[in-house]
Order: C-alpha cells, then sequence, then structure tokens
C-alpha cells in the first residue's frame, strides 16, 4: 500500500491537465493499494476523475 498526492499521479501520466486542476484536488491524499509503480494510465484517469467529483460545490447554478 502506498499514499500519493494526487498531484503525483497527474505529473506522472497526465501533467497537461495540471494547470485545470484546484490546489485541493491536487494536494488530495490517493492511497494506493499496489503502489504507483503498477498504476496504468486509465486508472490514474479514474483516480483523477473521481477526485475531481469529490471537491466539487454542491451548489448549483441558476
Amino acid at each position: 500500500m502506498e499514499t500519493v498526492k494526487l498531484s503525483d499521479i497527474v505529473l506522472r501520466w497526465y501533467p497537461e491537465m495540471l494547470p485545470s486542476l484546484k490546489k485541493n484536488e491536487l494536494n488530495s491524499m490517493i492511497v494506493l493499494r499496489d503502489g504507483l509503480s503498477i498504476l496504468k494510465p486509465t486508472d490514474a484517469l479514474e483516480i483523477i476523475q473521481y477526485s475531481i467529483c469529490e471537491h466539487q460545490d454542491n451548489n448549483y447554478l441558476q
């Protein structure tokens, strides 16, 4: 098991996404069961997407 910041995942697989993510999203701590070294790009993208959803405001645009 390994704990990393979301920013580590983004920098490794999708650095082009870095400017579009919020600081609190990038600082999220992610626990990886099998570690960062065997994480696949598709799994990394799923983690990034989930983190974005978790940090969204509950406010709706009107």
